[in-house]
């Protein structure tokens, strides 16, 4: 984390933005004192939208019957 005084920061603002922007931190000082600090920000997720494929799939009604015999065996290796 590098520390800058404010003067710097407004001079080289653009170069302060893609340090940032590529993770550092960057505090920003008036007269040594530290002020503020710049930090990326966090991504945004789109919102989750419940329901958006209902209908579009069918789950058939001997979805957990017992596979059969030939088809087990495949599985199990036998």
């Amino acid at each position: 984390m590098k520390t800058v005084n404010i003067h710097a920061a407004k001079t080289h603002l653009s170069r302060l933005v893609e340090d940032v922007a590529a993770g550092e931190e960057v505090i920003i000082a008036k007269h040594g004192k530290p002020m503020v600090r710049l930090v990326p920000l966090e991504a945004v997720r789109p919102k989750r939208q419940l329901g958006l494929l209902a209908g579009q799939a069918r789950i058939p009604d001997d979805f957990d019957a017992p596979l059969p015999d030939d088809v087990l065996k495949t599985f199990l290796g036998g």
